[in-house]
């Protein structure tokens, strides 16, 4: 595939999702917790069509007044999964996940604040209020004495490092085990790859950055979108029906909320809150995620690790920002063995 510009390509990085900086900082882990996993084939297109599972709409009201859209599809005396989507994504981004676990599992799953169905509320964007909201889409559907597997990708794994820096307390009563997918907790566009630069070349200025993840001008859906989108979210190889999966959901989220998330993630930092992951806690990347690059995982890898409570480093060969989508069997794996972890806690 021909690559975007250098302009086409860093515009579409601010639109599309967060930007993402090579760490420094090497990674230690153990080996029995590591683990690479090449990905084989191509994501069951069966699991990208709409869901058939009936759902339950749940009424969560913020603090300041705004309305989440959440929904919980499957039993509700099932063992409970929390899935937080990233930036310009939607309810729909989790379909492969609902399709897949929603047979045997509550699945709940929520449009981010501005998101999708959910309203933009008065409160200026920023990871406290991803942190609130979470709290109160868990406060709303796991029930009393319960416990989760919480899932985010991207800025849905930022809400949950900002959750369990804002509300530590809650981390093991709400939940027995977390999966960070494609995610970072710092410096997301201090160094961006999504334009190869050499390596002692200047990377792009953070406020330069930041006025493109802010940019409010509206998406159109064309053949160079969807050619820069591939280039920027999935791999070189990731099939026409997951693109177009991930193209229709991006394309639909308001320009607002885009350029406003945009601004707050830009210079975000939840480290502290990674501390506070005391349940076993998974991360995932894939090789080719030009926005949060394995760097980053490798870094909350090794936080997890030096702290005991790093479950699996999952690196997915030849697969880009979209994990959930690109890697179906291997994501949904990881979020099966969390369960399966958690019932071995319980029966101690």
């Amino acid at each position: 595939m021909k690559k975007p510009s250098r302009r086409t390509a860093l515009a579409v990085a601010g639109l599309v999702t967060t930007g993402a900086a090579l760490g420094a900082v090497a990674a230690r882990r153990r080996n029995a917790a590591a683990r690479s996993v090449v990905a084989v084939g191509d994501p069951s297109e069966a699991l990208l069509a709409e869901p058939q599972v009936l759902h339950d709409e749940v009424e969560v009201v913020t603090d300041d007044g705004a309305r989440l859209h959440v929904r919980a599809y499957g039993d509700p005396d099932a063992d409970v999964l929390v899935l937080s989507h990233g930036w310009t994504c939607s309810t729909e981004f989790w379909t492969p996940q609902i399709n897949a676990f929603a047979e045997k599992y509550r699945v709940v799953v929520y449009d981010q604040r501005g998101h999708g169905r959910s309203d933009v509320g008065s409160r200026v964007f920023g990871p406290d209020v991803l942190a609130d909201d979470l709290a109160a889409v868990l406060a709303a559907t796991v029930p009393a004495g319960r416990t989760a597997v919480l899932a985010g990708h991207s800025m849905g794994g930022i809400s949950i490092m900002a959750w369990a820096e804002r509300h530590p307390e809650q981390v093991r009563d709400r939940v027995s085990g977390v999966l960070l997918a494609s995610t970072g907790m710092d410096n997301l566009v201090a160094a961006s790859t999504i334009v190869p630069l050499p390596q002692r070349a200047p990377r792009v200025p953070v406020p330069v950055a930041r006025r493109l993840m802010g940019a409010t001008v509206p998406l159109v859906a064309s053949p160079v979108t969807t050619r820069a989108l591939k280039y920027v979210a999935l791999s070189p190889t990731a099939t026409p029906a997951a693109v177009a999966f991930c193209e229709k959901i991006v394309l639909g989220c308001p320009p607002r909320t885009r350029g406003g998330w945009g601004v707050a993630l830009s210079a975000l930092d939840v480290h502290h809150g990674l501390a506070n992951l005391t349940v076993p806690t998974t991360v995932l990347v894939g090789t080719a995620d030009r926005l949060t690059p394995p760097s980053h995982a490798h870094r909350l890898a090794a936080e997890l690790d030096e702290a005991g409570h790093l479950e699996h480093l999952v690196v997915v060969d030849g697969i880009g920002h979209m994990s959930s989508v690109e890697a179906i069997d291997v994501f949904n794996s990881e979020l099966q063995h969390l369960f399966e972890r958690a019932g071995r806690l319980v029966r101690g």
